[in-house]
């Protein structure tokens, strides 16, 4: 469990450096070419390995451009990683473009097409949104009588078991 939390701890100390390594230490000028912000990072068990996933804000040839840029400076930032983290052995660095806010933004797109479409076809929008208390999804709330009795019943000392 130790391990697990010096892991998560020299993640976050990476991610953090990479960062802002990103807002100025980078020289090179094709990661300037798109909003680059650091997602994730994953550290291997064993503290030899790091993938640092990225997210390019952009078109698909400034992504591209991006991405080579970081992968060539790769040994640049695993270098300033050593010296801050004093570490005995630096995690061999890996870039990865993470593409989940652009499929987060797509599906987000979609969702505003559909409510546009039903708006235009005069179907409510709320109706699309309707929750039952029948969907798991939906909490019970406190207070709203689901489970009181047994628990009014569990609480009673005097009460029979049923």
């Amino acid at each position: 469990m130790a391990q697990s939390r010096r892991v998560e701890r020299v993640a976050s100390v990476i991610r953090r450096e990479v960062s802002e390594l990103l807002m100025g230490g980078i020289k090179d000028e094709r990661v300037g070419h798109g909003l680059v912000s650091v997602t994730n990072v994953e550290v291997a068990g064993d503290l030899q390995h790091c993938k640092i996933f990225v997210s390019v804000y952009g078109s698909d040839d400034d992504r591209e451009q991006a991405m080579a840029g970081l992968r060539s400076a790769a040994p640049f930032v695993k270098g300033v990683i050593s010296r801050r983290l004093q570490m005995r052995r630096t995690p061999e660095v890996l870039f990865v473009l993470d593409r989940g806010i652009e499929r987060g933004t797509s599906v987000l797109g979609l969702l505003n097409q559909l409510e546009q479409e039903r708006s235009i076809k005069g179907e409510p929008a709320e109706a699309s949104a309707v929750f039952t208390e029948d969907d798991p999804l939906v909490e019970s709330h406190p207070g709203s009588g689901d489970d009181e009795p047994e628990a009014a019943a569990g609480h009673d000392g005097d009460a029979p078991e049923a």
